[in-house]
């Protein structure tokens, strides 16, 4: 058993906090604003949507010293443990006077009331670190997060387009303090489990790998969180409060991205940014739909085994993953088993679950070279919404014919499901138009989607059909005879 550490450790700006006492539902909005009073970080939505509350998290990635925006009004502060976190309050000029981002914010009128400035200022000072320069599509990205009422955007892009004029990042406090802060934040790490506990409540972090499977056996109904982009709404939303916790942050060993034996195998605590280059590069269909999850603050938070775990008939990609025939690992103890993705799901709010199991990876088949693939999520807004329907395609095609077909959507059941009748409908049929809409047809066979705020069931229906012609005017045109001879 590790030794067992009863602090909490990390830098808040140029300050270290070692905290004793400190709840597993605390979120780090409230001890900045209420507890440190650092008040120029807001709180908008409560749930991770507009920004405001935006700060910086440093933390050693595989050595490297990286710095990722947060939603800080659904980040637990016990998750912080070993992290640099920086406010707004830290931004500074090399004279001590406003910092390029903020010059550049002022003389380009980016802000009328200044709520949610400096949510926005602290996005835009992410991107500017690493990308001094950057073109509109990648303020446009960093910006996913971050919402505006008042100035409208116009001034604001104008805003990051014009930071380097006032400096550059050779200058930047943070950026001349990297190496300083990584012997900070090396000299936090250890091999403890942290245990917290005040008012009967307890946030745990396993020490390691092994060490959670053992704390889950012991703790088979506590919460589990890594990102907390879920369960922050429980806290923020549903005023629940979370007795125990055991909390991932810290565990390499759910990080790891590899390929073996036929397939990219992600560790469950892997973060969609994390995660973002490997699947791009064999999977480039999902690029594009990658970048349509929430904004850049949930995707530094978010994990691939929590989308998954948390079961919401909504998420964005078990869809996606199902129709690729992804498996899922689960974790008991020392004993791991593999069941098919869609096996995990068996109703609303119900998984195949053990007690005392937990998600440690998902592997996803590399794609043939005869394999069509297409990722495809409908919301009210373009960025930083939720499903209101999402499907994933898989079509394998052998000398015009379809061979293998695989297609499941999220949004249209109690959970994210396949659509079995048109699988087997378009298995050896030609690979062509008519075949992709007869196949739509069937859809009411294995679906009755509800209606709800987001969209109507006839809606939804007529959506998921019109996908199969979207999907077969994408590839059917360009690629039929490209995989016709496969």
């Amino acid at each position: 058993m590790p030794t067992i550490r009863r602090t909490l450790r990390f830098w808040l700006n140029d300050q270290l906090e070692e905290l004793d006492a400190v709840a597993p539902d605390t979120t780090l909005l409230d001890h900045l604003r209420l507890t440190r009073r650092l008040i120029g970080s807001k709180e908008g939505c409560a749930e991770g949507d507009c920004g405001a509350c935006t700060v910086l998290v440093g933390r050693l990635h595989q050595g490297q010293l990286i710095y990722e925006t947060v939603n800080a009004c659904i980040r637990f502060l016990p998750s912080l443990d070993g992290c640099h976190v920086v406010t707004i309050e830290a931004l500074r000029g090399v004279d001590g006077g406003l910092h390029p981002v903020q010059q550049a914010m002022v003389d380009h009128h980016g802000s009328q009331c200044g709520f949610c400035t400096p949510g926005f200022v602290m996005a835009l000072y992410a991107l500017w670190m690493e990308n001094p320069r950057p073109d509109r599509r990648a303020v446009d990205v960093a910006l996913q997060g971050n919402l505006c009422r008042c100035t409208g955007y116009q001034p604001i892009l104008k805003a990051a387009a014009a930071i380097s004029d006032y400096g550059n990042p050779g200058s930047d406090w943070l950026l001349a303090e990297r190496e300083r802060n990584v012997v900070r934040l090396g000299a936090l790490r250890d091999e403890a489990r942290v245990e917290l506990t005040v008012g009967g409540q307890r946030a745990i972090l396993p020490a390691s790998l092994d060490d959670l499977a053992a704390v889950r056996l012991e703790e088979p109904e506590a919460t589990i969180v890594a990102g907390g982009t879920d369960v922050g709404l429980w806290v923020t939303k549903h005023l629940k409060r979370l007795d125990t916790v055991l909390f991932l942050t810290r565990l390499d060993g759910l990080k790891s991205i590899a390929e073996q034996d036929g397939q990219l195998v992600i560790g469950a605590g892997v973060s969609y940014s994390e995660a973002m280059e490997a699947v791009a590069a064999h999977f480039p269909h999902l690029e594009d739909f990658w970048s349509r999850i929430a904004g850049p603050q949930i995707r530094n938070m978010g994990t691939i085994g929590g989308n998954i775990a948390n079961g919401s008939p909504i998420g964005d990609l078990p869809p996606v993953f199902i129709a690729l025939g992804a498996e899922l690992v689960l974790r008991r103890g020392s004993d791991q088993r593999v069941l098919p993705l869609e096996d995990f799901f068996i109703d609303y709010g119900k998984q195949d679950r053990q007690a005392g199991d937990f998600v440690e990876a998902v592997r996803l088949p590399l794609p043939k070279a005869s394999s069509l693939n297409a990722a495809y999520k409908i919301s009210k807004r373009r960025d930083e919404d939720i499903s209101t329907v999402c499907m994933g395609v898989h079509v394998r095609v052998g000398n015009g014919v379809i061979e293998e077909a695989r297609i499941a959507l999220g949004g249209m059941a109690a959970t994210p499901k396949r659509a079995i009748t048109a699988e087997g409908l378009l298995v050896g049929q030609p690979f062509c138009e008519m075949s992709l809409m007869a196949a739509s047809k069937t859809l009411p066979v294995d679906f009755s989607p509800i209606s709800d705020w987001r969209a109507s069931a006839d809606y939804r229906m007529k959506v998921a059909q019109n996908l199969f012609r979207r999907f077969w005017m994408e590839h059917g045109v360009n690629d039929a005879s490209g995989v016709a001879a496969e």
